[in-house]
């Protein structure tokens, strides 16, 4: 398993929408639950922000690796839990 890094703003509506489809992921698969999980408003840390590579939010890493930035779609953040869960 690997730690799941979510890069995000408080404000933006796609970083709301990319939480509100987390949520129904981590109903549907409580196992996914177990994942480590790194939230970083990049607003309130923006050091720990800057050493990352990516533009828009939201954006998640799987270990070092960028598996998503910008529009969230739900399939898009499923295979972020799928590849952390391996």
């Amino acid at each position: 398993m690997k730690e799941i890094k979510f890069f995000m703003m408080s404000s933006c509506p796609h970083c709301k929408k990319a939480i509100e489809m987390m949520d129904e992921i981590l109903a549907a698969h409580p196992e996914y639950k177990e994942i480590p999980f790194k939230q970083v408003d990049e607003r309130l840390d923006p050091e720990y922000a800057a050493e990352f590579d990516y533009y828009y939010v939201p954006t998640f890493y799987v270990g070092d690796e960028k598996l998503h930035e910008g529009v969230p779609s739900k399939q898009a953040v499923m295979n972020v839990f799928v590849k952390a869960y391996e």
